[in-house]
């Protein structure tokens, strides 16, 4: 898959992406309570909550942002880091790696490729840099489903570990 299919843009994102990045938090954050799902992101808009406008606005400056467009539209958001945050129980990898910070599509566009697009391009941006590992950690909870779609992606699951109460689960995927 590549950055045009069905008509998909991808993009290096920059500070200007962070409200149409917010945008697309909240209105996830809103898609999974509407389907009873009130325990991987919580019930607060990602943009009300304490800290996450302001992590959002660093992930746009600090780390490799990548935006998804349709017709110049923002439709999803990849964020690249050298490793996992330091406020999650992961152990680092032991080798140089990227990991992906953030995924985040718009429900409107499900089933159109845009996240698997997204990981493709973290894939082809890990082998550029020379790196071997790329690895995500996702919650685990809900029968699975977030780590079938990682899994589908080519990734494989590792280490399972909990953040408070919340289940993850990390991933990893040979890029060379």
């Amino acid at each position: 898959m590549n950055d045009t299919t069905y008509g998909l843009r991808i993009r290096p994102g920059g500070p200007a992406d962070a409200p149409a990045v917010l945008a697309m938090l909240d209105s996830a954050v809103a898609w999974m309570n509407d389907r009873g799902n009130t325990e991987q992101w919580g019930t607060t808009p990602y943009s009300h909550r304490p800290g996450g406008v302001a992590r959002v606005e660093r992930y746009m400056t600090e780390n490799a942002p990548y935006l998804a467009e349709l017709d110049g539209a923002p439709v999803g958001a990849l964020v690249l880091d050298s490793g996992p945050s330091p406020q999650m129980p992961i152990a680092p990898a032991g080798e140089p790696e990227r990991y992906v910070r953030l995924l985040v599509s718009d429900r409107r566009y499900a089933g159109r490729g845009i996240g698997a697009a997204l990981l493709a391009r973290a894939a082809e941006e890990t082998r550029r840099a020379g790196v071997q590992l790329l690895r995500v950690d996702c919650w685990a909870g809900g029968g699975g489903g977030l780590v079938a779609f990682y899994e589908r992606n080519g990734f494989t699951p590792t280490d399972r570990f909990l953040s408070g109460a919340w289940p993850g689960q990390v991933l990893a995927r040979r890029v060379g």
